[in-house]
């Protein structure tokens, strides 16, 4: 609960919502200009004309995640500019409710009771109306909210200087990639000759294992538990490189290292692995997610990007192999850097609960 007098919505603030208006991708595309068009979330394109012009705080209707404390409802808007109707347009009154401090409130105040959905969370005016917002003075309004743009501006200076480590340590492993390249020569080869694709589903035994997917960022958790048929998910245990064939093209690879815990993956991903003294999995994986791996799996893609690309069009595919002495020394590089690239990950966790905790700070004490 915050120390400060808690008062409805409506008694701060003046609700705009009639100069909102929504307008089609498809117009949208007819009318591409110099002004900016928001939604529920932020500024999803650019339109030719403007419906207000000033300043606003603009508050998710529909869409926006209320229920997850780390993500933000409500932004400014500032000038000419287009806001569409799955947002609320709201104004503190004239020396009743600053903007900007009305804007933290709104990101930090509980919508659970307000919202309604099961799969696209909507906040209707009648309910926002009723929202209980802090009533400091005017002048301890502005206070706070300088206060929290400085905090929150150092922290937002924390998030790029570690998403900057996470980039120079992929850099790292091109670097690593491309050196084992140059070093004593390659041999072309066809992928078809020098992976195995894992096949066969885990059986009975699935129940032991977790559910595991890739992302951009490599192995995670799958989103979803096994479907009907359990039995058929793939094992993935350590040594092995598995993709979503769906996705593969814009990166959702993954590996499975020797400290990872073994897991399970969809039926429908590709699961493969380095043949024995030809090819270092892990090195594979790190070439996969390279420029190079990038290259070639463009090359092979054919048709639409939705389209899958299984095994057999992977394996179409040409690699410039490296001795697999060469490709060990290399993948004993690339294994040092997994614990600095967990760790930045981590920071990277800590530094986005900071918003939260800083706004908790600012409205509870």
């Amino acid at each position: 609960m915050s120390s400060f007098l808690m008062v409805p919505l409506t008694e701060l603030v003046d609700i705009h919502d009639y100069l909102r208006e929504p307008v089609s991708q498809t117009e949208r595309n007819k009318r591409e200009g110099l002004y900016p068009y928001f939604g529920a979330t932020g500024q999803i394109g650019w339109i030719d004309k403007y419906r207000q012009d000033g300043k606003y705080v603009i508050l998710g209707e529909d869409g926006a995640p209320f229920l997850d404390p780390q993500k933000i409802k409500a932004y400014i808007v500032e000038g000419k500019c287009w806001i569409n109707n799955h947002a609320h347009v709201l104004k503190g009154k004239d020396r009743i409710c600053d903007d900007d401090f009305l804007c933290f409130a709104l990101n930090w105040v509980d919508y659970s009771d307000a919202v309604s959905g099961s799969t696209r969370l909507k906040l209707p005016q009648n309910m926002m109306n009723k929202l209980l917002i802090p009533k400091p003075p005017i002048e301890k309004q502005c206070q706070i909210a300088a206060r929290l743009k400085a905090q929150l501006a150092e922290v937002e200076k924390a998030r790029k200087a570690a998403e900057r480590q996470l980039n120079e340590t992929s850099k790292l492993a091109d670097s690593i990639i491309l050196h084992s390249m140059r070093k004593n020569g390659t041999e072309k080869r066809l992928l078809a000759e020098v992976l195995e694709e894992v096949k066969t589903g885990i059986g009975e035994d699935w129940s032991k294992y977790p559910t595991l997917g890739a992302t951009r960022n490599g192995m995670a958790p799958a989103k979803e538990p096994p479907g009907k048929i359990p039995q058929r998910y793939k094992p993935v245990f350590p040594g092995t490189v598995f993709y979503n064939p769906m996705r593969i093209l814009i990166g959702s690879i993954a590996f499975v290292d020797d400290d990872d815990i073994p897991g399970i993956t969809s039926p429908d991903y590709v699961v493969l692995k380095g043949k024995e003294h030809t090819v270092d999995s892990r090195w594979f994986y790190y070439w996969l997610r390279s420029s190079l791996g990038e290259q070639c799996i463009n090359s092979l893609a054919r048709g639409a990007v939705r389209e899958r690309m299984l095994f057999n069009r992977l394996a179409e595919g040409e690699i410039e192999l490296p001795s697999y002495n060469v490709q060990q020394i290399a993948s004993k590089a690339l294994a040092e850097l997994k614990p600095m690239r967990k760790a930045i990950e981590q920071q990277m966790k800590e530094i986005n609960l900071m918003p939260t905790k800083i706004l908790s700070q600012a409205f509870e004490t």
